[in-house]
């Protein structure tokens, strides 16, 4: 009888080492399967064609395009929203944050200390006003507010001087742009246009 029952003890272990084989096989598989199937892992894109061709200069516009929309009345198709006597509002065609706009001096001049006292007085006065329209209709957190003398400091159009403002939120700097190299934002530049532009119409 010791011997039967022994005798199954060691069937049903070796049984049970068998079903053991089986699954760690059948893991096995499902973790090969797995990793074939997500690896390389799959994600969400947002297709930004335009965006390549601006950041490597593929489009060449004609002439200065501050200069271009400086010559046209205040329209969506030139991005202007405002014009003083010697300044004007401009909003970024590529924002970083909804609300980034660009003040710029009238005249095409690459260099802050050939602006005439009047120009830069204008500029920095329109500056202001500005500051004063993204806290109105944005209420943020801050406005980094900068300007890149130079194609050498950064300047994208070092011909033309312009002021970037840009509204800036506690926590609006995630990991999207870092990993994805894109910015999400919240608001087209038509309605971006539309609140500048009506608040520029009282002053």
């Amino acid at each position: 009888m010791a011997k039967k029952k022994a005798s199954k003890k060691t069937t049903v272990k070796k049984s049970a080492a068998k079903k053991s084989v089986k699954k760690s096989a059948s893991a096995e598989k499902a973790v090969v399967c797995i990793n074939q199937n997500v690896w390389p892992m799959e994600r969400d894109v947002l297709f930004r064609p335009d965006r390549m061709k601006y950041v490597r200069k593929l489009i060449k516009p004609e002439g200065c395009v501050f200069c271009n929309a400086a010559k046209h009345d205040i329209s969506f198709d030139t991005l202007c929203v405002y014009k003083s006597k010697h300044a004007m509002v401009v909003l970024n065609k590529f924002p970083y944050n909804s609300g980034h706009v660009l003040v710029l001096p009238i005249r095409h001049c690459g260099d802050l200390l050939k602006l005439s006292d009047a120009e830069f007085t204008d500029v920095q006065n329109t500056i202001r006003h500005t500051m004063a329209a993204i806290n109105s209709i944005y209420e943020p957190g801050g406005i980094n507010l900068g300007l890149n003398h130079g194609a050498v400091a950064g300047a994208g159009i070092p011909e033309h001087l312009h002021y970037h403002m840009i509204p800036r939120w506690a926590g609006d700097l995630n990991f999207f742009p870092l990993i994805a190299e894109t910015k999400v934002l919240v608001e087209s530049l038509e309605q971006t246009y539309e609140k500048f532009l009506e608040y520029f119409k009282k002053i």
